[in-house]
């Protein structure tokens, strides 16, 4: 463990469940790296993953953005090429991208598409699903108006997806980002979360919740609080 590291874990008590307000103002100054490192939420929720009914996934558009350019890719139709690129996507295009991510090509965070190429789609699962960019109608990726979904995705609209072990893993900003703003992304994201409990869920569902740039130790965060 680095000095750096080592004094920033020396601020955290491990044994304490902190407000929001307290953890969006400490996670800045126990930042260890010298870029302006992404600030992410870990919320383990009470859920079985293996359910279909408890599958907990949507989209949020965080008040403040991520403070990341994010790389979105259009596939469409060429009546829909002119749409994306004006509202600022960063690839747009069918077949000739198809066969990019065939050959393994993911250099990009969000994939939107038009419901009238998604049976083209489909068979690149196996390359997309793992990494999260698949197109799906829930998340509003799948679509016939391109350039509102850019828009959303490049002003803060973020997806998020439990795992297997029943986690969210979100980013929610930037350590350079003012401590109300931590607080305020935070909270639209877990709200979110909260507004998705599946009716099928019995006992605790915000299990636990920790905050944490990159590099740096995780802060655990007041769940009773966070559910008023």
């Amino acid at each position: 463990m680095t000095k750096k590291r080592k004094v920033a874990a020396a601020k955290v008590d491990k044994n304490k469940a902190y407000s929001l307000k307290e953890a969006s103002t400490l996670v800045k100054e126990i930042n260890c790296t010298k870029f302006d490192s992404s600030v992410d939420l870990h919320i383990r929720l009470g859920v079985d993953p293996k359910k279909a009914d408890q599958q907990v996934r949507g989209t949020v558009s965080l008040p403040h953005g991520t403070g990341k350019t994010k790389k979105v890719l259009v596939l469409c139709t060429p009546d829909k090429e002119a749409s994306a690129k004006e509202a600022g996507a960063d690839f747009v295009g069918l077949d000739e991208f198809i066969t990019k991510i065939e050959g393994g090509w993911t250099d990009i965070d969000v994939i939107i598409a038009t419901p009238a190429v998604m049976p083209k789609i489909g068979k690149l699962g196996k390359v997309l699903g793992p990494r999260n960019l698949m197109p799906n109608p829930k998340t509003g990726t799948v679509t016939n108006d391109v350039a509102a979904a850019v828009n959303e995705v490049k002003g803060g609209k973020i997806a998020f997806k439990v795992d297997k072990a029943g986690i969210v893993h979100a980013s929610i900003g930037r350590v350079s980002f003012a401590p109300e703003k931590i607080a305020e992304n935070s909270a639209e994201l877990i709200n979110a979360i909260i507004k998705l409990k599946p009716s099928s869920s019995k006992g605790t569902y915000l299990k636990g919740v920790s905050m944490a740039s990159t590099m740096s130790p995780g802060i655990s965060l007041d769940t009773k609080s966070l559910m008023n």
